[in-house]
């Protein structure tokens, strides 16, 4: 069976949404994760696509829609960093982040062993309807998993 990797989610947002916080939606998710902006005009309007390379792999496209997604829990897309160090990394600029902005919500964790792992996470929420689990997975020696997705 061939293999299947994720390449987008499209999330909706309340009419308006992004005229409001397109710049804001534009740094954050830049400045802290990387993720290049761009407005794409699709199905007469203007979305916003938020991409992780210039191939446009990988990407968030954010869309406005009078019935919008609303998720009241923790309903969350995972980002797996390669380090518990880059985690950190990304925990501290969101809480930098969020001394500007009271809006940018976090949770964070203990870290969870399950053996032969230990994955040290935070969930952030920031103007997008759902949360982002920042997350790495360690492993024991030994027990890394022989498959590996690699972009390169």
């Amino acid at each position: 069976m061939p293999a299947l990797r994720f390449n987008h989610m499209e999330l909706t947002l309340p009419m308006g949404a992004l005229e409001r916080d397109r710049e804001a939606i534009t740094a954050f998710y830049g400045e802290v994760f990387g993720f290049e902006a761009i407005d794409v005009p699709l199905f007469d309007s203007t979305g916003l696509l938020l991409r992780t390379d210039a191939e446009t792999s990988q990407f968030l496209l954010l869309m406005e829609q009078e019935e919008h997604l609303q998720s009241p829990g923790y309903d969350h897309l995972g980002f797996l960093f390669e380090t518990r160090e880059e985690v950190d990394q990304k925990l501290a600029l969101c809480k930098q982040w969020q001394q500007k902005d009271d809006r940018l919500r976090l949770k964070e964790y203990d870290d969870l062993v399950i053996s032969p792992t230990v994955t040290h996470a935070f969930y952030v929420h920031y103007l997008l309807p759902i949360w982002f689990d920042i997350q790495v997975i360690e492993y024991e020696a030994g027990s890394k998993p022989q498959k590996d997705w690699v972009f390169g």
